[in-house]
């Protein structure tokens, strides 16, 4: 450890002699840098003694990772003399696979993510990012380094303005997502938009017009980015759709009533929701919502925990209502897919699901799989109906969406209240 301290100290010196450069701080590149090598020891020093080697570093607490009873790692932080460092180290088996560094320093009494490093098996960083932030604070790209820590030149934005457009006309759906991705030329397109030709939707994350596919909440150097996929499913399967997004507001649930409120105050005939979660206290604001606006149609994906939600539920498919339609995903024999939920109440159609073709939020072709992508066609399904019955309201919507489903003999008759149905099929209708 004596010989480590020393290379880190002289690493530490060396790189905070560098001139200044855009992107990284030296003195940051270099913290993090030390701090890959110090977890890159085959046999890493306790925290503490970790602690002694950072500049001004005091060990706040560690995370055991482990699974099934076996650990394969850990996640340390540290306090530093203004920011914080997150260093993970994973090695299943006693076998080093990699180690995130990440930094975040503390601006205006808050703690703010700024870099984060990644190194592979052979202790070489193989990834690094930087987050960028406006004068207000906010993160609107990420900035792609090299090894060296230098900007690359690439970036991915997070809030970039709506670009202008004409409204394409059709059914109002509504996308209640991570937001979409509307710098795609196949996506501005399709948004539904006032006669200045802003487009309609809204993130209620941000609070902002700008609800651009991004959801940092597992790391904010690699937000996933969701409602593209989601959104593409709808407008391939449903040509006549005119989208309003929303980002979902995952700061205050409660939120969610205004959401809807403002989806149908706009016209939306049909809501899409592929997300939820296990505490029902989180949509009391959504289910006030879905009974007020009786005539519009909620289709609600069930999630992919893998189980029966009539037993373990999860929120708000669990919740019943007329104007709701809670969509699993199926394998080829009309079956629940692996890891997707069922229950023979709270479920109603079991839906293709898997491997469909989707739009990624790069623009590039692809398939995704799960609840969250069986959801979108029957809200594709949805607008074809409408488009042909426009006076139909959630009511006749629905009734006529389950008459389409069959029961399919086996697992079927208990994973589902209505059936499987695969709205590809002619039968299935416009």
């Amino acid at each position: 450890m004596r010989r480590l301290a020393v290379i880190v100290s002289a690493l530490l010196l060396a790189l905070a002699a560098e001139p200044a450069r855009a992107g990284v701080a030296p003195g940051v590149a270099a913290l993090l840098k030390a701090a890959v090598a110090l977890a890159c020891e085959d046999d890493p020093a306790a925290p503490e003694a970790m602690a002694a080697a950072l500049p001004a570093g005091a060990f706040l607490d560690e995370t055991p990772m482990a699974m099934g009873g076996a650990a394969f790692g850990w996640r340390r932080r540290f306090a530093l003399d203004g920011g914080r460092l997150r260093l993970t180290r994973l090695a299943p088996f006693g076998t080093l696979r990699r180690i995130e560094a990440e930094y975040a320093s503390e601006t205006a009494g808050a703690l703010r993510p700024e870099v984060i490093v990644i190194a592979g098996p052979d202790c070489r960083v193989r990834a690094a990012r930087r987050l960028i932030y406006d004068a207000d604070g906010r993160a609107e790209a990420i900035e792609i380094l090299d090894s060296g820590l230098v900007p690359t030149g690439a970036r991915e934005p997070l809030n970039p303005p709506v670009p202008a457009g004409a409204d394409p006309g059709g059914i109002t759906v509504a996308l209640v997502d991570s937001g979409v991705n509307y710098l795609l030329p196949e996506i501005a397109a399709r948004l539904a938009r006032d006669a200045e030709g802003r487009a309609l939707g809204f993130d209620y994350w941000d609070l902002d017009g700008r609800p651009f596919d991004a959801n940092p909440a597992r790391s904010p150097f690699f937000p996933e980015r969701h409602g593209t996929r989601v959104a593409s499913v709808i407008l391939g399967e449903a040509p006549g759709v005119r989208l309003i997004a929303y980002r979902y507001p995952r700061p205050e649930p409660a939120r969610m009533a205004d959401l809807v409120a403002d989806a149908a105050a706009k016209g939306a005939r049909v809501v899409n929701l592929a997300m939820g979660s296990n505490k029902a206290e989180h949509w009391q604001g959504f289910a006030a919502a879905v009974k007020a606006h009786a005539d519009v149609l909620f289709v609600v994906s069930a999630g992919n925990d893998g189980r029966d939600i009539d037993r373990h539920p999860v929120y708000p498919a669990a919740f019943d209502f007329p104007n709701m339609l809670v969509v699993s995903s199926a394998d080829g024999f009309g079956a629940p897919a692996p890891g997707s939920n069922w229950g023979k109440r709270s479920v109603d159609l079991l839906v293709p699901g898997e491997k469909v073709p989707v739009i990624a939020f790069s623009g590039a072709p692809g398939h995704a799989s799960g609840a969250s992508f069986a959801a979108p066609r029957i809200t594709a399904l949805a607008a074809r109906l409408l488009a042909v019955n426009p006076d139909w309201r959630a009511k006749e919507l629905k009734a006529a969406i389950i008459a389409r489903a069959r029961m399919i003999d086996g697992v079927g008759f208990i994973a589902s209240r209505y059936g499987f149905l695969d709205p590809t099929r002619p039968e299935a209708g416009p």
